[in-house]
Parts: structure tokens; sequence; C-alpha cells
């Protein structure tokens, strides 16, 4: 789904909050980053309202986030699964993720391309859902409010100062929050291995 036509479904959900829920709960299935950017730029072009924009966000990131950890512990049971990677492997993972699944959670939340593998491993080790779910609705809470209320400021701006080429602009927003979020990873991951020496 490209950014124009996630607009324009959502564009011409306006008015209907069924239809705006379910378009943004399914955008956030297929790419939650701009799904966030573009329906904070529907807000601040006075389509959608705050409140459904943020509940749909919140809920459907969450909801795909809940779907990867299931995913992650459908495969544990799998006849491969269980031969290349031992139960005592599986302990030892296990024990080390759940200790830490909150900085765990919260720098795959903020690494593009991390969130898939963390969140299947985490189901995979069958690290506690409580404390998995907990971890990533508020790493969910801090990354999507940040970017959408980032993206509501700008796109109030680029909606005046851009008109038709705001797309350009929150483009351009995109890859300046993915390698802020990767610098912002490594410079946490470095932390944690001088925490460790």
């Amino acid at each position: 789904m490209l950014w124009s036509d996630f607009t324009t479904m959502l564009a011409s959900a306006t008015g209907n909050p069924f239809l705006e829920v379910t378009t943004i709960i399914l955008g956030t299935f297929i790419l939650e980053d701009a799904a966030t950017m573009v329906a904070a730029m529907q807000v601040a072009a006075g389509a959608v309202s705050l409140p459904l924009a943020l509940g749909s966000l919140y809920a459907g990131i969450v909801l795909g986030d809940v779907g990867l950890y299931g995913l992650g512990r459908l495969s544990a049971d799998h006849p491969w699964a269980l031969r290349l990677v031992p139960h005592r492997r599986r302990d030892i993972g296990r024990d080390w993720v759940s200790r830490r699944i909150i900085i765990v959670v919260l720098i795959s939340r903020f690494t593009p391309g991390l969130r898939l593998p963390t969140y299947t491993t985490c189901g995979f080790l069958r690290t506690p859902f409580f404390s998995f779910t907990l971890a990533a609705a508020m790493a969910t809470l801090i990354w999507t409010s940040l970017l959408f209320f980032v993206s509501l400021k700008l796109g109030a701006l680029m909606l005046h100062y851009l008109g038709p080429y705001r797309w350009a602009g929150l483009a351009v927003l995109l890859v300046l929050l993915i390698v802020s979020g990767r610098l912002l990873a490594k410079w946490q991951i470095e932390r944690m291995r001088k925490d460790q020496e």
C-alpha cells in the first residue's frame, strides 16, 4: 500500500468512524510509521479526529506486536524448531530476555528492522506474555506518541507551506526518523555493552 493509497482510503473514510478506525489499524499492519505520519497529517488537515487517530494507531500497533509474538509462540512447538534450538538453550535465552524485556522491546521499537525478529523470538522463547505485552504497549505509547505529535506539528507546517508537495516533506521526515532511530539504538547498545564489561 502506497502512502497516497492509504491517504486516499483514509480521506474517503472521513465521517465514518468505523471505516477510519479500520483503515488506520490496517495501515499499521502494513507500515506503522508511515501510517502514523499519514494519520497525523490527516488530523492536521482536519479530516480525522485526534483521539480516534491515536487510539486506532495504538490498537493496531499493539495488535501487530502481539501477533508477531504469537507467530513465534506457535513456531516453538514445530519439530524443526525443536531440533534447531534445544530446550536448555531456549531456557537460557528466555531467562536472559525476560530479565531485560523492557529494554529489548524499546530497542527493537526504535530500530527499524528489529521488531519482527525480536518479537517473534520473544514468543518462540516463551517470555512471559503479560510482561511482553506491557513492554510493547509502553514502547508503542512512547514511540507512536512522539512520532505522531512531531508529524502533526510538521504536517500542519507542510500543509501550509508545501501544499500538494507535503508528501515529499513527509518522505524526508520518515528518512530522518529512521536514521535518528538507528543512531539512538546504536548508542543504547554501546551503553549496554559497557555496562556488561
